[in-house]
């Protein structure tokens, strides 16, 4: 199954059990979801018709949420399964695709992490900044306000293009 595929038939599994639920809780799960994060569940909030003025907080409240456990416990956790003959393949190679993007932000962490959790291309985001991070051994109290922008630079972006787009898609 190709992964437009599989993330269409997700979001369709989540929203079947979401129905009946709050639409707003629907977007804040998916805008905790690593992938999709903010990126997924901006463009689903403004289809559904959520006001931006509660979607755009909601989804960047609902992105960050994740971001300390992944800054502050990651390390330790890939540390133990690594130690795993199950594990230890899934790790190291979410670690080097992790640490494949990590050039941008090695030099000038604080605006290179801004810069690629804020652009909305395919494998950036909080989740995988934060996973970056945690790798480079940036400290959480450093990371964390530089993915916060990011996610703010995402979140103004996404709902620009959400907005402009809404008559095309929704």
């Amino acid at each position: 199954m190709n992964k437009t595929l599989h993330l269409l038939s997700t979001t369709t599994w989540l929203a079947s059990v979401f129905e009946g639920l709050p639409n707003e809780l629907y977007v804040a799960v998916i805008s905790m979801l690593p992938i999709v994060e903010l990126r997924g569940g901006l463009p689903i909030a403004i289809g559904l018709g959520i006001s931006p003025w509660i979607a755009v907080p909601l989804c960047i409240v609902a992105n960050l949420i994740p971001i300390p456990f992944i800054l502050w416990f990651i390390t330790p956790i890939f540390n133990k399964l690594k130690q795993t003959k199950l594990f230890r393949p899934m790790v190291e190679k979410l670690e080097k695709k992790a640490l494949s993007k990590s050039d941008r932000i090695q030099q000038g962490y604080f605006w290179g992490l801004l810069l690629f959790v804020g652009i909305p291309l395919p494998g950036t985001g909080a989740w995988t900044g934060a996973l970056i991070a945690s790798l480079l051994d940036i400290p959480p109290k450093k990371a964390f306000p530089a993915i916060a922008l990011g996610v703010c630079l995402a979140a103004a972006l996404m709902g620009l293009l959400s907005l402009f787009f809404k008559g095309l898609f929704f």
